[in-house]
């Protein structure tokens, strides 16, 4: 999953990105207003993590401008504003949650899942699609009733193909999703990753589209 963090605070900054790079997102930092506004329209993000504290354009109007502009991504609001008008500001503006720093990073994270699952239409935690079993808290994987150890960049590809059933996605897709802007991506990158999920799983767990992309068997 790509997140796009707003934050402009240098040491908070690098602690979440860090933080959420070793959960295995692709996370893409920007630290004021205008510079968010720009990213959030040129490039496609599972969730925005924003400050409401910035400069040149504060948060609240970002959220209003995202919202007007028919930006449906989840945002996550982080601020030291902890009044109650605050949050309900906030909230009105189109925040999808609200949480006040400083903040534990296990709790962002635990709230980032929540809201991802949201956005997808789940309420459960744990993805089922036929023979495979998904637990993005832990980034457990089940498949015909065995554990499978995936590194980072595998499991969120097979979590991008999960939360899509049905859906064939392009490489471009899943490059934009799994990489963010810093990225030295190689041109077979996803390839590469494809064929060590069908060793690790099996051939026919993820179908190639020819001329498409790909789709998970379900």
């Amino acid at each position: 999953m790509r997140l796009l963090l707003v934050e402009d605070d240098p040491m908070i900054g690098e602690s979440v990105v860090d933080g959420l790079t070793d959960e295995g997102y692709a996370v893409d930092w920007v630290q004021d207003g205008h510079s968010a506004l720009l990213a959030l329209r040129t490039t496609e993000f599972s969730l925005v993590i924003l400050d409401l504290g910035l400069p040149g354009k504060d948060g609240i109007k970002v959220l209003e401008e995202m919202r007007a502009e028919r930006n449906l991504t989840p945002v996550l609001v982080t601020t030291a504003r902890d009044t109650v008008e605050d949050r309900i500001k906030g909230l009105d503006a189109g925040a999808d949650d609200y949480l006040i720093k400083p903040f534990d990073l296990d709790e962002l994270f635990a709230r980032i899942r929540a809201l991802l699952r949201r956005s997808a239409g789940r309420a459960e935690p744990m993805i089922e699609r036929g023979r495979l079993q998904i637990k993005p808290a832990t980034h457990e994987v089940i498949y015909n009733g065995e554990s499978i150890l995936l590194s980072s960049k595998e499991f969120a590809l097979l979590l991008a193909l999960a939360e899509r059933p049905g859906l064939v996605l392009s490489r471009p897709q899943l490059e934009e999703k799994l990489y963010n802007w810093d990225s030295s991506i190689g041109s077979n990158a996803i390839e590469v990753h494809i064929h060590h999920l069908r060793k690790k799983l099996s051939e026919d767990a993820i179908k190639t589209v020819r001329g498409v992309g790909y789709i998970l068997e379900t």
